[in-house]
């Protein structure tokens, strides 16, 4: 078996996935357990599917080149998954990169798992906003919430602040626990990354957190699914992971561990947040019957969290009625940009 299998979708991918995958290889330093599947989504505009069986040929224990038609991001997560042979898995986007440092602490610790019968179920790693066209990088650190340097369970971790939301940049999973709860992700849809990061977690028992700077996430790409202008394009497919998120664990009562579930809330209040600030900034009939409809769905399916969700600190100004509260609403969303350097 090998250690970790690193799954990398890709799209029309050329320009820059090569970078990628050399932060991958790094990882496997001469020992061959390290498995990377590149999963070509369908694409057709560039050299992406050669590229990807080159980098098979040249490394054939190693890489798998998968193509398929395409289904988007959660599909190719999805067949990176059932291909994984390794003990671990971890997705990583194409224009994003791993630490090579970082890295080898990780890799030390995932082997070290390999030879018990009961390997850590999470293990998580630090991420880097990398606005490389900007020269700036922000780190999103842990160590205020977790342990650090020993298996850990959930009635030990502290309080997340707003920036420390686990992301799929940050997490690498058991792949068996991942495959024992029947993951599965949505076909032809953005943002299933939150799905990855949220359902599964009632799942894992045992965590462990190396506070080091593992994964870089590159932001600010035109096109890109985080960018502004594409997510309020794309608002629909945010609404539909968002009500995927709340049929999929019934809060608070379908999770056992307190601490767990007070953090699962504070996420989907987040998502409500999102959905609700992008509908205003849309403004439009259409959209605020978009945004009653979010909320009615919560309150419908999710009635154990729906009234402090709605009147949390994220959503209460963020759904002020009156043009003002739009206005005002907006422009905690443009003060929270500019002190947690997403988008």
């Amino acid at each position: 078996m090998k250690t970790i299998t690193f799954a990398v979708p890709c799209y029309n991918s050329a320009e820059y996935m090569d970078k990628c995958i050399e932060s991958l290889l790094a990882c496997d330093d001469g020992r061959n357990d390290v498995q990377i599947v590149i999963v070509d989504d369908g694409s057709t505009k560039d050299d992406t599917s050669a590229k990807a069986d080159a980098w098979q040929a040249d490394y054939p224990g190693t890489i798998l080149a998968v193509h398929q038609p395409n289904g988007g991001h959660g599909q190719a997560v999805n067949t990176g998954l059932a291909h994984a042979e390794g003990r671990y898995f971890k997705v990583v986007d194409s224009d994003d990169w791993l630490d090579a440092d970082a890295m080898r602490e990780v890799m030390r610790y995932l082997r070290r798992q390999c030879e018990l019968r009961d390997a850590t179920d999470l293990v998580i790693g630090n991420y880097v906003y990398e606005k490389v066209h900007e020269g700036t990088r922000t780190p999103i650190r842990y160590k205020n919430v977790f342990p650090v340097g020993r298996e850990f369970t959930w009635d030990e971790v502290g309080h997340f602040s707003q920036s420390q939301y686990l992301l799929m940049h940050s997490v690498i999973y058991r792949t068996e626990l991942l495959r024992d709860m029947g993951l599965e992700l949505p076909k032809h849809t953005f943002y299933v990354d939150n799905i990855f990061v949220y359902v599964p977690l009632p799942h894992v028992k045992t965590l462990y957190y190396l506070d080091v700077d593992m994964y870089r996430y590159y932001i600010g790409r035109e096109g890109q699914s985080v960018n502004e202008s594409v997510m309020m394009g794309r608002i629909d497919q945010q609404l539909k992971i968002t009500r995927i998120m709340i049929d999929a664990v019934p809060l608070p009562d379908g999770v056992a561990e307190k601490r767990l579930e007070r953090y699962m809330e504070n996420y989907l209040s987040m998502m409500m947040c999102i959905c609700s600030i992008f509908l205003r900034m849309i403004d439009d009939e259409e959209s605020e019957r978009k945004r009653d409809e979010i909320w009615a769905y919560l309150r419908e399916h999710n009635p154990g969290v729906y009234s402090r969700i709605k009147h949390s600190v994220l959503n209460m100004g963020t759904n002020l009625p009156t043009e003002l509260g739009r206005r005002i609403g907006i422009a905690g969303y443009r003060a929270a940009q500019k002190i947690f350097k997403f988008n």
